[in-house]
């Protein structure tokens, strides 16, 4: 799934930064991707992520646990874009094992052209969600 969808994220014009994993039939641990994109968030090398494991929960939970990450586990169209429009999500996560080959591609699509509304109601849970960082860092 991951490959079909970093082809369609090059189609639609993305630069895709592939932090892996590149031998799908060898184990690994999911919190290591949710590290490396992540990280290029935070870094701004990349301003949007895309996760991809089983089900999406444990990889969702890992990315989570950093400072400014908004990722969303989202498996249709609408929580995709509102999670972006609202929210303001930076990563999509989906479940391979959960969601089918065209909607993996329809739901990425929506995620990649929303943009976030900047509405005040959204802004201020946002900023609550900061202080939230900001109190469990310390």
């Amino acid at each position: 799934m991951k490959q079909q969808l970093v082809e369609l994220m090059q189609k639609l014009g993305h630069t895709v930064y592939d932090v892996g994993t590149f031998k799908p039939d060898t184990a690994d641990d999911y919190p290591d991707y949710a590290i490396l994109v992540a990280e290029d968030i935070r870094s701004g090398k990349a301003e949007r992520g895309l996760l991809v494991c089983g089900s999406g929960v444990g990889v969702s939970v890992a990315a989570n646990k950093f400072k400014g990450i908004r990722a969303g586990l989202c498996h249709d169209h609408y929580s995709a874009h509102q999670g972006v429009e609202h929210d303001n999500m930076n990563i999509l996560v989906l479940g391979a094992r959960i969601i089918g080959p065209m909607m993996a591609q329809d739901v990425t699509e929506a995620f990649l052209k929303a943009t976030f509304s900047g509405e005040e109601r959204h802004v201020r849970r946002l900023n609550k969600i900061k202080r939230i960082e900001e109190h469990e860092l310390c």
